[in-house]
């Protein structure tokens, strides 16, 4: 596994992750088209947030990552439970002191790994806040300081 920052040709491989997990998840509504997967991957790549894990030559996940804010972090479904995740997260924690994302009430996998991780559940909202209208959940990390 290689961890590097995205290339503007890595755009389709990130659109196609995100829309595989749309296409395989029953709770996740479809509002926008896979061109518009795609084009939302090329424009975090374009922003400079994106890191991807690449295996065997492919890119198999990737997170997106303003500063602080974690905007997106997806493995594709043939490469999950691999540590591609943790290692994308792991680097992100490495240059941050803290991080945060949300994810979505009904995100149960993703709820754990975050749990796992160091992450401390903040807030919950109805829903109302997001586009796809879902209940989610405000997660946040900070780095541990030794004494």
């Amino acid at each position: 596994m290689i961890l590097r920052a995205a290339h503007p040709t890595d755009a389709g491989a990130v659109g196609a992750i995100l829309s595989e997990f749309i296409d395989d998840t029953d709770w996740m509504p479809r509002i926008h088209t896979r061109a518009e997967d795609l084009a939302h991957a090329g424009t975090l790549i374009d922003r400079g947030w994106v890191t991807v894990a690449e295996v065997d030559g492919a890119v198999a996940a990737f997170l997106a990552r303003d500063r602080a804010t974690i905007h997106a972090l997806y493995v594709t479904a043939v490469r999950q439970n691999r540590g591609l995740g943790k290692a994308l997260l792991d680097a992100a924690k490495s240059e941050a002191p803290a991080l945060q994302l949300w994810t979505f009430q009904s995100n149960n996998g993703a709820i754990r790994f975050y749990r796992r991780e160091g992450f401390a559940e903040v807030e919950r909202t109805d829903g109302r806040g997001n586009d796809e209208g879902l209940p989610d959940i405000r997660f946040h990390w900070r780095k541990e300081i030794a004494a």
